[in-house]
């Protein structure tokens, strides 16, 4: 499908989806557990496949209430995984495939994952040494760490050295699984912890399934980790960790059986910058859903601010308004926020002066390259960018943003970045492959659309 987007205005209220990263870690948790209520779950393309892992390793994920009411009754198989009987498709997502390899180490027997040539080509190999590590037979069919997969357990526990700064989604995975363990399981990281507040988001959700995690080292050095250690923003209490301790024979219980999903900050960047630089003039553009968490990426509030936007966030009610506003370039650190990339390079192609975007090398290993993807793609709409290695910059004084057909390369973020591009370039934005907004935030052009948007489809 083909995105076409106009240049225009906007303004209004709308509300954030869902947080996909709290979704995928609270069915995969409720998977773990007896059986929990997942209230107000992202129920997109990549969540889905984390709703399949936890049938195939003997759960059942009831969908029936999703309209209703919007939530996911979910039986889960209690910490001890069957082996499938088939082959688990992890389609596009690389969450649902790291985390639920680490399941697959608990199960007695072999575990096939996969997913599409997008999903094939990204790195496994650190998750699959540290699984061997603790006693599993774990292979890339290929040989060449990426999936197809062949995870063989069960894993009783034990210690792992892994690096820190590759996948984050490492980390998670073993933390998850970790729990249920005989003996538990010790994590020493041998390089820096990259992308921490996603591993915050983790702890968030573990210790509302009361499953306790010691950080050693970091921000929380030899506390237990607890659901007020990482909701409020900034407080990235993995930051600087050196490894995680989680206990075995742990039990995932939820308080009251259940567990909501909070808004997602990573979808709402492109609904912020579309406000900061396309807003109607004398309007706002007001999203509401943005209550404190974990996430990291709510450092989108503070760089729009940095760079000059009239931005203001009211925490207590969850609502974040933003007006169009001349934006001044800024450098910023993405080493623990890789998915505001894309967003932030659009912002950089708007603002006056250069955007320097560092630490960002990790960003290459996503559903595509999204450094040189979004340093491409802007290219083709008359953006001037400097690539490197770990800096992507944008020479906002230098860039006039024009219409152009342009590539989503299979990869939501790219999609829906180009579309925030396209509501300030002159003329008409084709963004190519634009369903594959249905990873994160399947309603995203209707979102647009009802801000006042010139927005239209096509097959």
């Amino acid at each position: 499908m083909d995105a076409h987007v106009s240049r225009s205005s906007v303004s209004g209220r709308v509300r954030a989806p869902p947080s996909k990263s709290y979704t995928h870690r609270a069915i995969l948790a409720a998977g773990y557990s007896a059986g929990a209520l997942v209230r107000n779950p992202l129920w997109s393309a990549d969540t889905k496949a984390t709703a399949r892992a936890v049938e195939r390793y003997g759960g059942g994920v009831d969908r029936a209430s999703l309209k209703e009411d919007g939530t996911l009754e979910i039986t889960g198989f209690d910490g001890r995984p069957d082996v499938p009987a088939e082959v688990i498709d992890c389609a596009n997502s690389g969450t649902t495939m790291r985390l639920t390899t680490a399941t697959a180490a608990l199960a007695d027997g072999g575990t096939v994952l996969t997913g599409d040539a997008s999903l094939r080509s990204r790195p496994q190999g650190p998750l699959l040494d540290a699984l061997g590590q603790l006693g599993a037979r774990a292979e890339s069919t290929r040989r060449n760490g990426q999936a197809p997969l062949v995870v063989f357990g069960p894993v009783d526990g034990g210690e792992v050295s892994i690096p820190g700064d590759v996948s984050s989604q490492y980390v998670t995975a073993l933390l998850m699984a970790g729990a249920v363990t005989t003996d538990g399981i010790d994590i020493e990281l041998t390089t820096e912890l990259k992308s921490a507040p996603y591993v915050d988001i983790t702890l968030d959700v573990l210790d509302s399934f009361g499953v306790a995690v010691d950080v050693i080292g970091g921000a929380d050095d030899g506390d237990v980790a607890s659901a007020g250690d990482v909701v409020s923003a900034g407080d990235v209490v993995s930051a600087g960790a050196d490894g995680f301790c989680v206990p075995g024979g742990q039990s995932y219980e939820p308080a009251e059986g259940e567990y909501s999903v909070p808004g997602d900050f990573s979808s709402m960047s492109y609904l912020l910058a579309a406000g900061a630089v396309a807003g109607d003039p004398g309007e706002d553009v007001l999203v509401a859903g943005a209550h404190p968490s974990a996430q990291g990426d709510a450092a989108i509030v503070d760089i729009l601010d940095r760079m000059g936007a009239t931005i203001e966030w009211d925490r207590e009610n969850g609502q974040v308004r933003v007006a169009q506003s001349a934006l001044s370039g800024v450098d910023v650190d993405v080493g623990d926020t890789p998915d505001l990339l894309p967003t932030i390079a659009t912002l950089g192609a708007v603002a006056d002066g250069d955007t320097r975007i560092v630490n960002c090398e990790h960003v290459r290993y996503k559903e595509t390259d999204r450094v040189t993807a979004m340093a491409e793609e802007l290219g083709r709409m008359g953006a001037e960018v400097t690539e490197e290695r770990d800096v992507l910059t944008v020479h906002g004084e230098e860039t006039d943003l024009t219409g152009a057909t342009v590539d989503g390369r299979g990869d939501h973020r790219l999609v829906m970045a180009l579309a925030v591009a396209g509501l300030v370039a002159d003329g008409s934005t084709t963004i190519r492959g634009a369903e594959h907004v249905d990873v994160s935030f399947p309603g995203f052009f209707d979102a647009l659309y009802d801000l006042g948007a010139s927005v239209s489809r096509s097959e």
